[in-house]
């Protein structure tokens, strides 16, 4: 009888297990035929972003909604493959796509618990669901992700599906696979990162967000514990190594968009590119774009534009706080993010919150959680804001939103961000290949690319294009141009009547022209402008890329009122610097597809290889002889404290001071620095293109052309030096006196006794009407 009452309670288990088995296999075989094709496992076809290279193969930039780098199983340390088991499954090599185990083992410990506190998703599961399923918690799907997981078992191997999961997964920060991860957190190739690193990312899959190391540390240091606390319990660690990670200090990657090169205006020029010519797949592919950008020229010129907008600013005086917050009795460091929330960081420069004041000392808040003071020399800027003097709305007093930064010596000091905006361009004048790029002060801040779209008046930068016209006329260096006032009609300018200054105020009189170069000499040139007719100079600057309906054939030309980008200044100074040829910048050297096929490559024209000849081999060397004499003694001396003697340039300044330039160039290298506001007005007083612009161009000069041997220029044929009197600009008669002086052949001017000079096309008959015309 007693074994007659187990039959039953057995009989019926065992027929409802039989049930249950024989719906599942039905459900199977229905659902079976409709489980997705493995085709996008067997052929992994990630979606990969989009990859900006420098020419030294250092990554700029990224565009993608997966920041992703994939990777093969053999390439990851074993190390990060035991991190993801001991975090994820551990029986994945015994299982079958379903850990029975795991689920027993989380059931009990769900029910213990009272709660759905583990789960029991293998990797192949989570495999089948990251690719083919929704994130819907239903039964059906459930069981359809169960299904799956058989089919990619018996499809693939274990080393397979783990490669897949290892590049699949998402990790947070727009990272898709471990090897972006490692990159993004800790910036590192996956091979490089530490065991403690290794466990803090493999706890990242269960929670993206939560375990997400910037934006929840603690959390995270919790999570990478349980995983190094389960390496160490699977044996794939001893407890020294234990221990030793559970130490480690992590150095977390604070901003995700953070590059070697700060190069973002670049990058997005770039991405525009690749966009035109592929559009949504040009994010996806997988495509790698090799620039000409060098690292080394691009971190002189980021580091040159910023330290010459910050002078300048500092020069113009601290504005004051920038906002207040209410910070009530007892405020706790919650609240001072709270009130820093909105606030970014721009490179070097914090946003900080004042918590006290007194004439000594501020006691400040920075953003991310460091408290301190700042006193003496880091008060100094700020110093007028701190007192009932100091206007209400711009005092420092406690909950004042301010600006900190460290000085040279890592001091702290209170610092603002600039109003005014820069840019600086270079490229090698040979091919036009772009080495630097920085089109303003803060991508994160104003993405006005200013290299490219900021059409803004040259001012006296753009007087060498005037002066190489005038040597195609019959001038030379050695002409005697009168420094004395002038006034011009409205129909003379095309606006409003004119009277023209030097930027002194001075005139000088008669004057050889490359000495009115030199001086920056505005009398000087309007009288060129004047001989040689507008008309002519309009159509000429267009041999140097300009476009001519930007600069209206006015005398106003003559100082540069019309109107040009940096990118269009530094293609006109390089037909300079390479002799006379006209290159095309360019900035993509080729572009690779996923696989590493070649999908575009760039062939530039260089300078005496296929570029068309803009001017005179004669012509530009006169021209650079001119603007060396502007480096050696005129406008832009500063720039001899480089200890060069290939430098050559010009500064640029407008009325009242708007816009500052230089343009210039040395062995090799043309660049062009100019700063000015968006909405165009003054600088202030004495912000010349020398004051302003110059230290920038300085700045980078001295890094690009660190190491760079001076390369002599030859004398062109038809180019004849003789010597000439500085004070008549003719020839010596004996060639022992006065100074020496380059000519084009044919243009040689007469000898100091009277003596004609040799003949040739307009031997001299061009200085006479000159004479004639200005004096």
């Amino acid at each position: 009888m007693f074994s007659r009452w187990w039959l039953f309670p057995l009989g019926l288990l065992v027929s409802c297990a039989a049930a249950a088995a024989l719906v599942i296999v039905f459900a199977a075989i229905i659902v079976s035929p409709s489980l997705p094709d493995l085709s996008v496992l067997t052929d992994y076809q990630p979606k990969v972003p989009l990859r900006i290279f420098s020419v030294e193969g250092q990554l700029i930039g990224e565009f993608g909604e997966e920041r992703r780098a994939v990777v093969k199983i053999e390439a990851v340390p074993k190390g990060m493959r035991e991190a993801i088991l001991a975090a994820e499954d551990e029986r994945f090599y015994q299982h079958g796509g379903v850990d029975y185990v795991g689920v027993i083992r989380a059931a009990l410990s769900n029910f213990v618990s009272g709660g759905a506190r583990q789960g029991a998703s293998t990797i192949t599961m989570q495999v089948a669901r990251n690719f083919f399923l929704s994130k819907e918690k239903t039964l059906t799907r459930k069981f359809t992700e169960v299904l799956l997981a058989f089919k990619i078992e018996h499809s693939l191997s274990k080393d397979q599906i783990l490669e897949l999961y290892i590049n699949q997964i998402y990790l947070g920060q727009r990272a898709y696979g471990f090897a972006a991860a490692a990159q993004i957190y800790f910036g590192k190739p996956l091979e490089q990162i530490t065991l403690a690193e290794m466990a803090m990312l493999a706890g990242l899959p269960k929670a993206p967000s939560s375990f997400n190391p910037v934006v929840n540390p603690k959390r995270a240091k919790l999570r990478q514990q349980y995983v190094l606390r389960r390496m160490r319990e699977l044996n794939f660690i001893n407890d020294e190594q234990w221990q030793s990670a559970d130490k480690q200090v992590l150095a977390v990657k604070k901003y995700v968009n953070e590059y070697s090169v700060k190069a973002d205006y670049f990058s997005e020029m770039v991405r525009q590119v690749m966009f035109d010519r592929f559009k949504e797949e040009a994010y996806t592919s997988g495509f790698r774009v090799y620039t000409t950008l060098s690292a080394t020229h691009q971190d002189a010129a980021h580091i040159a534009v910023r330290k010459g907008v910050i002078e300048y600013d500092h020069r113009r005086g601290y504005r004051g706080a920038e906002s207040y917050a209410e910070l009530g009795p007892g405020p706790t460091e919650e609240d001072f993010e709270d009130a820093l929330q909105d606030e970014s960081e721009s490179d070097d420069i914090y946003p900080a919150l004042v918590l006290d004041v007194s004439t000594r000392a501020v006691k400040v808040y920075r953003k991310g959680g460091e408290t301190f003071e700042i006193n003496g020399e880091g008060l100094k800027f700020a110093q007028k804001m701190i007192g009932d003097k100091a206007p209400a709305n711009q005092r420092l007093r406690r909950g004042a939103v301010i600006r900190v930064q460290k000085d040279d010596k890592g001091q702290w000091q209170i610092s603002q961000l600039p109003q005014v905006e820069a840019a600086l361009v270079s490229l090698d004048p040979a091919d036009g290949a772009v080495r630097a790029l920085v089109g303003g002060f803060d991508f994160n801040r104003n993405k006005y690319n200013h290299v490219t779209q900021a059409l803004r008046q040259p001012g006296s930068s753009f007087k060498p294009f005037i002066y190489s016209a005038a040597l195609e006329k019959g001038f030379t260096p050695a002409t005697i141009i009168n420094d004395a006032p002038l006034t011009f009609d409205a129909s003379q300018t095309g606006s409003e009547p004119w009277e023209p200054k030097n930027f002194d105020g001075k005139f000088e009189g008669p004057m050889r022209l490359r000495t009115a170069l030199m001086k920056s000499k505005n009398l000087v040139s309007v009288r060129i402008l004047q001989s040689i007719t507008p008309q002519y100079a309009q159509d000429y600057i267009t041999r140097f890329g300009f476009d001519a309906k930007y600069h209206p054939p006015y005398l106003t030309m003559a100082l540069g009122a019309g109107n040009a980008t940096p990118m269009q200044m530094v293609g006109g100074y390089a037909v300079f610097a390479n002799g006379g040829f006209r290159v095309t910048p360019y900035f993509i050297s080729r572009i690779e597809d996923a696989k590493g096929n070649i999908v575009a490559q760039a062939r530039p024209d260089r300078a005496g290889e296929g570029a068309e000849r803009a001017i005179d081999a004669r012509n530009a060397f006169i021209m650079t002889s001119l603007l060396q004499d502007v480096v050696r003694g005129g406008t832009a001396t500063k720039a001899m404290q480089l200890g060069r003697n290939d430098l050559a340039g010009k500064t640029g300044t407008t009325n009242e001071f708007v816009d500052a330039w230089f343009c210039g160039f040395g062995t090799g290298v043309v660049a062009v620095a100019w700063i000015g506001f968006d909405n165009p007005h003054t600088l202030g007083h004495n912000e010349t293109g020398g004051a302003a612009a110059l230290p920038m161009w300085i700045s980078y000069m001295g890094k690009a052309m660190k190491g760079v041997e001076e390369a002599p220029r030859a004398v062109p044929e038809g180019i004849v030096q003789t010597r000439i009197n500085p004070e008549s600009g003719l020839r010596d008669a004996d060639g022992k006196g006065g100074i020496a002086e380059y000519f084009y052949q044919e243009y040689l001017p007469a000898e100091r006794d009277g003596e004609s000079a040799p003949a040739g096309p307009a031997t001299v008959k061009p200085a006479d009407e000159i004479k004639g015309q200005l004096f």
